[in-house]
Formats: C-alpha cells, sequence, structure tokens
C-alpha cells in the first residue's frame, strides 16, 4: 500500500492532493491549496515550505511527486514557480520522501488520455476517477492528478521492469 502526495506548485496557490494506492485500488485520502499571503516571496515559500510539512506530518505518505516547470511566455513567473517547486521538494526531503518528476503533458496523458487536455478535462477525470462526490478545485485536482499519474507510470513501468522514463530523486519505496 503507498500513499502518494501529488503537488501542483505555485507561489501564490500550490494544490497539493493525496491518494492511497493498492494493487490497482486509488482512494482519495484529501486534498486542497495553500494560499500564500503577501508580497515578499521569500515569506511565501516559508508558507508553502510550513504548509507542505504539516500536510506530511498529517497523512504520512510514501512518495512525493510534482509538477515539472515548464517555460512560460513570463520568465518572472516561470521563475517564481522554479522557487515554489523548490520549496516544495526540500519540505518532501526534508521528510525523506522521493521526488518524482512529471510534465503536464505526461500528467494529463495519464489521467485524461491526452496530453493536450484542458484543465477541466482533468478537473472531471480527476473526480469520476476517484468517485468524488464534487469536483475539487482546480490547483487541488491538478495535484490529485499529479499523485494519480505517478502511481499509474510506476504501475506501467514495473510491468515492464523497470523505471527509466521518470525523473526520480531519492531512494524509492
Amino acid at each position: 500500500m503507498a500513499i502518494i502526495l501529488g503537488v501542483d506548485p505555485g507561489s501564490r496557490v500550490t494544490g497539493y492532493g493525496i491518494i492511497q494506492c493498492q494493487g490497482r485500488e486509488q482512494r482519495y485520502l484529501g486534498s486542497g491549496c495553500i494560499r500564500t499571503s503577501g508580497d515578499e516571496l521569500p515569506e511565501r515559500l516559508k508558507q508553502i515550505f510550513d504548509g507542505l510539512q504539516e500536510i506530511i506530518r498529517q497523512y504520512q505518505p510514501s512518495q512525493f511527486a510534482i509538477e515539472r516547470v515548464f517555460m512560460a511566455k513570463n520568465a518572472d513567473s516561470a521563475l517564481k514557480l522554479g522557487q515554489a517547486r523548490g520549496a516544495a521538494i526540500v519540505a518532501a526531503t526534508v521528510a525523506g520522501l522521493p521526488v518524482a518528476e512529471y510534465s503536464a503533458t505526461q500528467i494529463k496523458n495519464a489521467v485524461v488520455g491526452t496530453g493536450r487536455a484542458q484543465k477541466a478535462q482533468v478537473q472531471h477525470m480527476v473526480t469520476q476517477l476517484l468517485k468524488l462526490p464534487a469536483a475539487p478545485q482546480a490547483d487541488a485536482a491538478d495535484a490529485l492528478a499529479v499523485a494519480m499519474c505517478h502511481y499509474h507510470t510506476h504501475q506501467s513501468l514495473a510491468a515492464l521492469g523497470g523505471r527509466a522514463s521518470v525523473r526520480t530523486y531519492g531512494r524509492y519505496r
């Protein structure tokens, strides 16, 4: 049985989603958003770090997955996103969790079946696949999709006998 924490990073809103997996079953444990406040980026990064540390303490995940940085139209936004990812990754590594990264295309493909899916399609499929009574917030749905992608990827690669197509840091449990 694995508990996976998925993260959709952002400097203002960081989504998180936790699923429990056993065999082919995926069960929703929780999700939400860490909404940062203040104008200073260092303080917002600390809020992301602290928020994720609390979530890790509460749910005790054994695996951590995060969306990989993509180059946005605005370089400043991409840099802030990278720093938010860094705060999240440090929270995971401080807790001793292995870190896996997935591109937005990999995540959408794993959950929706196409790498060009829209946000609403991801939200709908997450709701359906996890049998949720209502759609989670968009950032939380994206984070749940990251966790689901991680699980599906490792299930598929285990069946093929390898893990070559996913970037993982730390010890995989």
